[in-house]
């Protein structure tokens, strides 16, 4: 058996994961789009190792945390994360509107993660 402990230790490994399955996610799609359709050998390069990495990670955290949950945070953080840098790195435009939706999905994503809490699933 399992004490809570234990399952909170767990959930919190599976949590940092996820993050680092996200912060590989937005590596990889900023390396595709660098990559000019996989013909710059060195962002193409950089492109398969982040998606491996994201895989390997987001496997891992899927093995805690719901499949519906984890992806939803997932995709969110880099999403949010690609079009962020994007403008930072890659002169890629961000307006004011765009911003704002994607504070939105930010938000979103810090619910789920409220919602996973050992805390509110005892009360459910």
């Amino acid at each position: 058996m399992t004490t809570t402990d234990e399952k909170t230790q767990s959930s919190g490994r599976a949590w940092s994961m996820l993050m680092l399955a996200s912060a590989f996610e937005i590596g990889y799609a900023l390396s595709v789009g660098g990559s000019q359709a996989f013909t710059v050998l060195s962002w193409s390069a950089a492109a398969l190792v982040f998606f491996l990495l994201t895989l390997y990670f987001l496997s891992a955290a899927l093995r805690t945390i719901d499949v519906g949950i984890g992806y939803a945070v997932w995709a969110g953080i880099g999403s949010v994360g690609a079009a962020v840098f994007g403008s930072v790195l890659l002169d890629q435009p961000l307006t004011l509107v765009q911003a704002i939706w994607l504070a939105v999905i930010i938000a979103g994503v810090v619910w789920l993660k409220l919602a996973d809490s050992p805390a509110l699933q005892a009360e459910a």
